[in-house]
């Protein structure tokens, strides 16, 4: 199956909203299960992602309430305690989801397994294995081959400071459980910051006091800005030294009637994005500069690169008046966005370069990689680097069909391409449904 983009041959003029934060939502969901009592997600993301972490809640035994049509979700939270005392869950390639429950699941009394697709199992999941087991954790692999080794993949990213690699294990993992001791831990910040994040929201459930210290750089901190004010919002504050070390002590999150979650703002980046390419105005409904979301900054790149960025209550207008230039950007903290900027980059006037992303290669697909061979079957002109790329102006794209390795942001930001070029098409354009399941019937909205 494919989708061909259809160009835009004027200069924008429309008004969207996409849906709830995908990050949100997941800890949100996190949260309120170890809250005691009822909380409402409003807004809430409906999509893979979120999907298969609602239904592992189910599984472990929460009364867990879904409403697509409202776009409402409800947990019952039972203050730190898991129900259920074996399980088996599948998380297909939910990163967020894996990370999250990997902790989440040391607070139990039994014994889980944790699986997902063939992707999945080649995502890093050792350097958060190792800091819970520092806290008392017990995890295995489920089968003696599970543990893999794949040193290509772990050369590319960034030693910690005592010159180690990474720590490379991967699912399917059994975490046998009968609560967290607590006490101190050391993590690499350098591959996700998600193994951070669910450190955090898990700790509060620990017997003792936790104490986390980061061993490396950390990446993507804007994440951690909006885990700490989650927490915040259900009633848990957390000790810190800037990035370095972390102290929770114990103590109980409280639930909320109503958590209105707010949109996405790597989804909105696709369409903060479009003038860009195509000149005009789009105006983003229900979202603002103030947003928890790192990812709100690509509006800084976009501003470098010659747009401008209004912001009127609760919404934000994109404008591109005149020609675009490149911009030379370290998207460590927002790497999310880095195939959007991918996308608009063969129409800026100068190069742009990309640094500071070598840890997507270790998402979805190697999205470095995947994204210099998208741009090279257009014929623009890239160059890749260990931790990013460099990306020419193109005057004359080629039609092309463009392979996604089923990368729900490879799709969506390639597809922006195609707004302004002929003949570009998407393959397997249903990979979408991980993150943003309607993704194309908002793009169509531009048309109007």
């Amino acid at each position: 199956m494919r989708k061909t983009i259809t160009p835009i041959p004027h200069p924008l003029n429309a008004s969207v909203r996409v849906p709830g934060s995908k990050s949100l939502t997941n800890r949100a969901l996190l949260i309120a299960a170890l809250a005691e009592g009822k909380t409402i997600l409003s807004n809430a993301l409906f999509s893979d992602d979120s999907h298969y972490f609602a239904n592992a809640l189910k599984e472990l035994g929460f009364n867990v309430q879904l409403d697509e049509n409202a776009k409402t979700m409800s947990i019952v939270g039972l203050g730190g305690k898991i129900p259920t005392k074996n399980a088996e869950l599948f998380i297909g390639n939910a990163g967020t989801a894996a990370r999250f429950l990997t902790a989440f699941l040391t607070l139990g009394n039994g014994e889980y397994i944790l699986d997902g697709e063939p992707r999945m199992r080649e995502r890093p999941i050792g350097d958060l294995m190792d800091a819970l087991k520092q806290l008392g954790a017990i995890i295995t692999f489920p089968r003696s081959d599970d543990f893999a080794k794949h040193p290509v993949r772990g050369s590319r990213l960034a030693r910690d400071e005592k010159g180690q690699k990474p720590l490379l294990h991967y699912p399917p993992l059994k975490i046998i459980s009968s609560g967290l001791a607590g006490g101190k831990t050391k993590i690499a910040g350098n591959i996700s910051s998600q193994y951070l994040s669910a450190l955090l929201m898990t700790a509060p459930y620990a017997q003792n006091i936790v104490e986390i210290e980061i061993i490396t750089e950390l990446n993507s901190k804007p994440y951690i800005d909006m885990t700490l004010s989650i927490m915040h919002d259900f009633g848990v504050d957390v000790e810190r030294d800037r990035y370095k070390t972390f102290r929770i002590k114990p103590s109980f999150y409280a639930p909320i009637s109503n958590y209105p979650i707010e949109s996405d703002a790597s989804a909105a980046s696709y369409f903060f994005a479009a003038p860009a390419i195509c000149g005009g105005t789009v105006h983003m409904e229900n979202i603002t500069r103030n947003s928890v979301q790192g990812d709100i900054d690509f509006l800084d790149v976009l501003i470098e690169m010659g747009c401008s960025v209004e912001e009127t209550d609760n919404s934000i207008l994109v404008t591109r008046h005149s020609s675009l230039k490149g911009v030379d950007v370290n998207m460590r903290h927002i790497s999310d966005t880095a195939q959007t900027l991918a996308a608009i980059a063969p129409f800026a006037s100068s190069p742009t370069r990309i640094r500071g992303i070598a840890s997507a290669r270790v998402k979805e697909t190697d999205r470095v990689s995947a994204v210099c061979t998208e741009l090279k079957r257009l014929g623009v002109k890239v160059e890749e680097y260990e931790d990013g790329m460099k990306i020419y102006p193109c005057e004359n794209i080629k039609p092309a069909s463009i392979q996604t390795y089923n990368d729900h942001r490879m799709a969506m930001a390639f597809s922006l391409i195609g707004l302004r070029a002929e003949g570009l098409r998407i393959e397997n354009p249903s990979c979408v449904s991980k993150t943003f399941p309607n993704f194309f019937d908002i793009l169509g909205e531009l048309r109007n």
